[in-house]
């Protein structure tokens, strides 16, 4: 158990929604012709280099003038509210290589890409694939189900809108710290609980010499600052294993709490996606979810985001808790789904983007 005082948190990163849609130009950057001439010169120096996606470094992906605006946005995801929006990337005249090189070309600017799944993506698709998030293995990008407020394990997530669904799929936010706050004014015994050990299953994916499983309290603390990482679905998954503890009510309450919190409108921030838009996130100090949604039935109009999870060297340090659930980069950041013998790749065919149902089988062989 966690020995923390527990107090509220204050700071940038402490928002409620209702306000915060009121500041979009705080957080929202539009690309200027000039952002755009920059960002095309840099994709056709890759595809001139014939370089490979994964080959992209802040180095050889120059933009001297937008790096210096995703250098702000380095630090609004860490020391600010958390969170930030690009927007006007020109995605419809891009194919699928030229807009992977753009948005891991940005990425590159925030951190280092990590593994995504056992199969070693650094280059992620959120499209459906028609699995079954419900099942053990199950991921809930490769479906079109509703997906509750979560965070993902890296230090940040990124996605960049190539294609929109028929109806749904909206994308909603929120202030783990706020949410924090207000689970702490109202049930502060409950708040105590999510410092505590909570097991977490794998879903089949398992690195080397681990268990199936891990844990991993939902709040957590390093030298007084507070990390948030709640998967409710990971977390009830885990209870198919015999030999771990059973949930406790308050546990179960707790979990009630904070959904119900983290989706209330009063703290809730509702973006709408469009294509050419890119929303990072802080996973430490943001929760977020999407709606279900209806797609079209063509293949290549159906709802398509690219996603990066990156790791970077200016955010904040970590509880131990963490790297049981995962490795770590050269520099000390989590690894994300690295397995050993497994080397990072950037597919390109949303069809090829994640471990889907073949999870346990694709851990086993890594490992």
């Amino acid at each position: 158990m966690q020995q923390q005082e527990l107090k509220p948190i204050v700071g940038p990163r402490v928002w409620h929604g209702p306000d915060m849609a009121t500041r979009e130009a705080e957080w929202a950057y539009h690309l200027s012709s000039q952002d755009i001439v920059e960002l095309e010169a840099a994709i056709a120096n890759i595809a001139a280099l014939g370089l490979d996606v994964l080959d992209i470094t802040r180095d050889n992906f120059l933009l001297p003038g937008l790096g210096a605006t995703i250098q702000r946005i380095q630090d609004d995801l860490h020391k600010g509210a958390g969170f930030a929006m690009i927007r006007g990337i020109p995605v419809d005249r891009y194919d699928i290589r030229q807009a992977a090189i753009a948005y891991f070309g940005i990425g590159a600017h925030l951190g280092e890409a990590v593994a995504q799944n056992a199969r070693g993506h650094a280059l992620g698709h959120v499209y459906d694939l028609g699995f079954d998030a419900s099942k053990p293995t199950g991921r809930g990008y490769q479906t079109s189900e509703k997906l509750y407020f979560h965070t993902d394990p890296a230090d940040v997530v990124g996605l960049l809108c190539l294609k929109t669904s028929k109806s749904g799929g909206l994308s909603a936010i929120v202030s783990s710290g706020a949410v924090y706050n207000a689970m702490l004014a109202e049930r502060p015994d409950l708040v105590q609980v999510l410092t505590e050990t909570i097991y977490r299953d794998r879903r089949g994916e398992i690195p080397e010499g681990r268990e199936p499983w891990y844990r991993l309290p939902v709040f957590n603390f390093r030298d007084g600052n507070l990390t948030t990482n709640y998967v409710r679905s990971t977390i009830n998954k885990a209870q198919r294993f015999e030999n771990l503890p059973r949930l406790t009510d308050a546990q179960l309450e707790a979990f009630t709490l904070i959904e119900r919190i983290a989706s209330d409108p009063a703290f809730v921030l509702n973006i709408e996606f469009r294509p050419g838009d890119i929303q990072f996130l802080s996973d430490h100090y943001i929760m977020h979810s999407r709606t279900a949604y209806e797609d079209y039935p063509e293949p290549e109009n159906r709802r398509h985001l690219l996603r990066l999870w990156l790791a970077s060297d200016s955010a904040p340090a970590l509880a131990d808790p963490y790297y049981e659930f995962m490795g770590k980069t050269a520099s000390g950041r989590p690894d994300g789904y690295l397995m050993p013998g497994v080397t990072l790749t950037a597919p390109l065919d949303p069809e090829d983007g994640g471990p889907g149902e073949s999870a346990q089988r694709v851990a086993e062989t890594a490992s």
